[in-house]
C-alpha cells in the first residue's frame, strides 16, 4: 500500500493531538461542499440500479458521450492494467503514485518519464499515463499537446490515459469531450471538486467497447445506491457548481499569495492545492504537524503539497504557523 494524504487518525496518534483539533491540508480535496440532497431510505434498502439518471447527469456535466461510474477513479487506475497484454507503459512523473504502482504490479514494463522525454519515448510506448493538472506539481499540459500524443499512440493501438482528478475548476483544459476517440481514456474524480471524497465516486470516459470491458472486469454494483443519488443531484446542480468553482479558484489564489508572503513561493499548483519544493520540507512538515496542521510530504522530489483551509480560522492558523517557522528558521 502506498502512502496517501488524509491519514488524519494516524497523525493524531503519532503527534498525540485529538483528530478534531487538526487542520488537515494534506488531501487536495475541496474543504467545503455543495448543499447536499436528501437521500431516500430506499437507497439504503435496495441494490443500486443504473436507471436512476446518474449516467445522464454525468454525461451532461462532463460533455462526454460514453462513461462508466466507478467507486472513485482509483477503481479504474487499478483495473485498466488488467485489460491489456504485457505492454510498455510510460508514466509522466512525478505524479500520483498509484498509476505506476498499478501498471507495474500487473506485470507491464514501466518507464517513468519527464515531460521533456515524452517526444523521444512515445514511439516505444504502448500506453502513456498523464495526470493533468499534475498531482502534486500542478503542471497543466495543453489539450492540443495531449491530442498529438494520443494520435501517435492510437496509430499503433496504444492508449493515452489522462487522469483529470483536479481539472473541474478549469474545465476548458479537459479532454472529456474528446474521450470517444479510440485509445483515449479520461478519468474523473467526483470527490475532489465537490468535497465529498467519502462518497467514493468517479468516472471513466472512453469509447463504449473499452468501457464494456472495464465494466466486466469490475463486476456489478460498483457504487452504492446513496452515492449514485448524491452524484446525480450534484452533477446536475449547475448554479451550485458555479459558486463552488469561484470559491475554490479564489481560495487557490489566496493560498499561493499566503505562501509567497512567507517566502515559500509555490513552484506550481491548481485551485485545490499548491506545491512547494523545499530542502527542509520534512522539517516544515513536522513543525506544522506539532501544531496540528497536516500537510502532504513527498520524498522524491522533496517537497510539500498544501491544500486549502476551509474557514477563516484555518487560514489564520496556517498564517501563524508559517510566521513562527520563519522566526525559528531565519
Amino acid at each position: 500500500m502506498l502512502e496517501h494524504g488524509g491519514r488524519l487518525l494516524q497523525a493524531a496518534l503519532k503527534y498525540r493531538i485529538e483528530p478534531a483539533q487538526w487542520l488537515d491540508l494534506s488531501t487536495g480535496i475541496a474543504p467545503f461542499t455543495l448543499p447536499l440532497p436528501a437521500i431516500d431510505a430506499s437507497a439504503w434498502q435496495r441494490l443500486p440500479e443504473t436507471e436512476d439518471g446518474l449516467e445522464a447527469a454525468a454525461r451532461d456535466y462532463y460533455q462526454a458521450s460514453e462513461l462508466l461510474p466507478l467507486a472513485g477513479s482509483q477503481a479504474a487506475i487499478q483495473a485498466l492494467p488488467r485489460l491489456r497484454g504485457r505492454s510498455r507503459v510510460g508514466v509522466l512523473s512525478p505524479c500520483y503514485g498509484e498509476h505506476a504502482h498499478a501498471w507495474r504490479r500487473a506485470g507491464h514494463d514501466l518507464v517513468e518519464c519527464a515531460e521533456g522525454a515524452i517526444r523521444r519515448a512515445l514511439d516505444r510506448l504502448d500506453v502513456l499515463v498523464v495526470v493533468n493538472p499534475n498531482n502534486p506539481t500542478g503542471r497543466l499540459i495543453e489539450v492540443q499537446q495531449l491530442l498529438h500524443w494520443h494520435a501517435r499512440l492510437a496509430e499503433r493501438g496504444g492508449w493515452l490515459v489522462v487522469d483529470e482528478a483536479f481539472i473541474d475548476c478549469t474545465p476548458e483544459h479537459s479532454l472529456a469531450a474528446e474521450s470517444h476517440r479510440p485509445g483515449l481514456i479520461v478519468l474523473r474524480s467526483f470527490g475532489k471538486f465537490f468535497g465529498l471524497a467519502g462518497a467514493r465516486l468517479g468516472f471513466a470516459l472512453a469509447e463504449r467497447d473499452l468501457l464494456t470491458c472495464l465494466q466486466r472486469e469490475l463486476g456489478p454494483w460498483t457504487l452504492s445506491g446513496p452515492s449514485r443519488l448524491l452524484g446525480r443531484s450534484l452533477l446536475a446542480d449547475v448554479a451550485a457548481q458555479q459558486v463552488q468553482r469561484a470559491a475554490l479558484l479564489s481560495a487557490g489564489e489566496r493560498l499561493a499569495e499566503l505562501l509567497r508572503q512567507h517566502g515559500l513561493a509555490p513552484l506550481g499548483g491548481c485551485a485545490l492545492f499548491h506545491w512547494l519544493l523545499h530542502e527542509q520540507a520534512a522539517q516544515l512538515f513536522d513543525f506544522c504537524a506539532r501544531r496540528g496542521i497536516l500537510l502532504r510530504l513527498y520524498r522524491n522530489p522533496l517537497g510539500l503539497r498544501f491544500g486549502l483551509p476551509g474557514d477563516e480560522a484555518g487560514w489564520q492558523r496556517l498564517d501563524a504557523a508559517l510566521l513562527a517557522w520563519n522566526e525559528e528558521n531565519p
